[in-house]
């Protein structure tokens, strides 16, 4: 089983990565897995245009074909979006743009949002309204919400009752995504996928 976790921040160092990481430990303390780690930082994505449509264009395949590949092969994802005044960063919501159901089409994922303050929800939010659509992800009835992000998470042992109850979290959240990629691959591989006819999500 091959589980990608996607640090949509674009910036250096970020917090978001860190967490990303922890997740990914989280991971393989408990299960063998392949764990395939994607950042957004300094945003190597180009923004959305109509020539990524175009199969000649060799800028946007060079740029989207490695990670469509990798996107491809995997069975659940972890979405970690920091909370940048109240909402999802740019270049996260433009990698939804450019992804298919190629990519995550019924597939399950883990939305994991950090805030540097008491915050976080808002990414939760933006996230399960308006990033499935046409791509098809299915985000699971869980997720993660890593407040004072600061000062959580930085050290082997927690370091208060709050860290502790989070990393409890993040386990709890962690094994059940991989009992999701299970099941959802029964899904891919049954005959009810017709994306030919109902390529659009309503």
């Amino acid at each position: 089983m091959k589980i990608t976790i996607i640090s949509g921040s674009h910036r250096k160092h970020s917090e978001s990565d860190r967490v990303g990481k922890f997740i990914e430990n989280t991971f393989k303390k408990n299960h063998n897995l392949d764990i395939n780690f994607f950042s957004l930082a300094n945003n190597p994505l180009p923004f959305f245009d109509e020539e990524f449509w175009n199969a000649e264009n060799e800028n946007w395949q060079k740029v989207w074909s490695p990670i469509a590949k990798e996107f491809q092969t995997s069975d659940a994802f972890v979405i970690i979006s920091p909370e940048w005044h109240g909402m999802v960063p740019a270049g996260l919501k433009n990698l939804f743009l450019l992804a298919s159901p190629k990519e995550f089409g019924h597939k399950p994922a883990l939305i994991t949002s950090v805030s540097a303050g008491g915050s976080g929800a808002y990414p939760v939010s933006e996230l399960r309204t308006s990033s499935y659509k046409n791509n098809r992800i299915c985000y699971i009835p869980e997720h993660l919400i890593i407040r004072d992000c600061g000062n959580v998470l930085k050290s082997e042992q927690p370091a208060n009752p709050t860290d502790e109850a989070i990393r409890n979290r993040i386990k709890f959240a962690t094994n059940l995504l991989v009992e999701y990629a299970k099941a959802f691959k029964q899904i891919r591989e049954s005959e009810v996928i017709d994306y030919k006819s109902f390529a659009f999500g309503m």
